[in-house]
């Protein structure tokens, strides 16, 4: 029986390491949670922040090494079989992953994920008591029991996000653990999100460990910070204590680019030269009623814009106002239903065959997840050069040099050391970098960058944000920089525009629109933006 003065978790000098592994990726962590406490773990990209819940739940590799105290309401996990560790899991401690989607089965109901998790768990009760069981907890979580029958696929990504929540809580676990759970959303979803999980941590009495790259997020909803670098505590306090007058040298790195972030990136005046034009531009789908109905929803409603040549144009919406059917109906990747996309000067709308081939070089996109649009196969040379050798740029041996250049401008160097690397063996910043340089291959005149630094901790995404301004310096490059984060596009963006339900409903300079907002929309993206105290 654990005492309730016993901490909810205590790790003492704990040392972790991966199989075949020389280096210890957790070496003497030490970390104490009490009961009904909210602490955020904090760090670097590669720190170890993921580790330290993959060591707690367990699922780490085979043959790895872990050595060390860690006591998870008063049990070792490591000392369970694996009969025991899973009824360990889900009881003692719950888990939400920062991408819903890639942990449901998309052959399950929402309602079958619920309820296989109360069956393995609680396999003496009757499955009408799992079934309004799984009822109330979808109803905590804010959705309505008629999606029972829903599939995954079927809903928006905060709904996602609050049904992995309504599974990690679904056994009342003593600890929850939070692992980005924010990252993929809009603030107004992520705010909505993270109130949802603090309430019900709150109303089971559950302690909360938030692991985040997000400082501002940490901050608002965390008592308690402590920041991880290289597999240990180097600092922790009080949440506002710790951002504003930080004493490690990693916690002065990490708030000063937050700050950065928040602040701008010394926007200049852009060059005066018309490089796209977007008039009218409409997307719309099909719902199919009855027989005789047919409903059209517009998803992109009589968009316009423009952009000049080194300017960066910033679209911030909630999710679900258009912003990816806009960046994909620029690439024609999408059917339009009227308007015009005129790149210098010509319709690429009634472009076709090599024409449009041709045209379309000078579009290039950089996704938000760097590693999922990444060939797990190929080599980051091999995935630079498949743009040249497509597209017939060049020959073999001039495509192998320009990718040698293009790794030195996005910062990979030595060139001859990043090139034979797959992927996998780097981290989620040098990811976003090759993305960048196999976008750059076509000499595109407009670069769209679809949320392409929001799965990146703040140093990281301060050094990506550098590069594509002093990109966009070198090259004269038209941006057009979608984001959730109103923030961020003020500070980057020479001009934003706010979408919300396929209409642009407010335009200006950043600073105009965070100062002084138009409408309802605009203000509450400000207003749920985390900030740093």
């Amino acid at each position: 029986m654990v005492s309730s003065f016993d901490p909810v978790l205590n790790i003492q000098d704990l040392r972790m390491r991966y199989p075949s592994s020389s280096t210890w990726l957790l070496d003497g962590l030490n970390l104490r949670l009490e009961a009904g406490e909210r602490l955020a773990l904090i760090g670097s990209s590669g720190c170890g922040k993921s580790t330290v819940a993959r060591v707690i739940l367990q699922l780490l590799p085979i043959g790895s090494l872990c050595e060390g105290g860690l006591l998870l309401t008063g049990k070792d996990p490591r000392g369970l079989n694996q009969k025991m560790l899973r009824r360990f899991r889900g009881e003692a401690v719950g888990l939400v992953f920062q991408d819903p989607m890639t942990r449901l089965n998309p052959l399950m109901t929402v309602g079958e994920h619920l309820l296989d998790t109360l069956k393995a768990h609680r396999p003496e009760t009757s499955s009408l008591f799992r079934r309004k069981r799984a009822k109330e907890l979808l109803e905590m979580v804010e959705i309505s029991p008629l999606r029972f029958q829903a599939y995954p696929h079927e809903f928006s990504g905060g709904m996602r996000q609050r049904l992995a929540i309504a599974l990690a809580i679904a056994l009342n676990p003593p600890l929850v653990i939070a692992d980005e759970p924010s990252t993929s959303l809009d603030v107004a979803v992520a705010d909505q999100v993270m109130t949802q999980l603090s309430n019900l941590c709150n109303e089971l009495g559950s302690t909360l460990l938030l692991i985040s790259h997000d400082l501002a997020l940490a901050s608002k909803w965390c008592e308690r910070i402590a920041i991880l670098d290289k597999g240990k505590i180097v600092e922790e306090g009080v949440s506002r204590e710790v951002l504003t007058n930080p004493q490690s040298l990693i916690g002065n790195r990490l708030v000063s680019s937050a700050r950065s972030r928040e602040g701008g990136f010394g926007q200049r005046e852009a060059d005066q030269n018309l490089v796209l034009e977007v008039n009218r531009l409409r997307c719309s789908y099909v719902k199919s009623g009855f027989p005789w109905q047919m409903n059209t929803l517009n998803i992109v409603d009589e968009v316009s814009f423009s952009i000049n040549k080194g300017e960066t144009l910033g679209v911030v919406g909630a999710s679900g106002c258009g912003k990816t059917t806009l960046c994909k109906a620029l690439l024609g990747l999408t059917p339009t239903r009227g308007g015009e996309v005129i790149l210098e000067g010509k319709n690429m709308l009634t472009l076709k065959g090599t024409s449009l081939r041709r045209a379309r070089q000078g579009l290039q996109m950089v996704f938000q997840d760097p590693y999922a649009c990444l060939n797990p196969k190929m080599t980051v040379g091999q995935a630079i050069l498949d743009p040249f050798l497509i597209h017939r740029k060049c020959g073999r041996s001039s495509a192998k040099e320009k990718v040698r250049c293009l790794l030195e401008q996005v910062g990979l160097t030595p060139p001859e050391v990043f090139k034979n690397r797959f992927p996998n063996q780097l981290s989620g910043g040098q990811q976003q970098r090759v993305a960048i340089a196999r976008a750059l291959a076509l000499d595109p005149k407009v670069l769209i960058c679809d949320e392409s630094v929001s799965m990146l901790d703040a140093e990281i995404q301060s050094d990506v944000l550098s590069l594509l301004r002093s990109l966009q310096q070198r090259f004269g490059l038209a941006m057009l920089f979608i984001t959730h984060d109103l923030y961020l596009a003020s500070g980057f963006c020479h001009r934003v525009i706010v979408l919300d339900k396929g209409r642009i409903v407010e335009a200006g300079s950043g600073e105009q629109i965070m100062t002084n907002p138009k409408t309802t929309l605009a203000r509450r993206l400000i207003e749920t933006c985390p900030k740093l105290p």
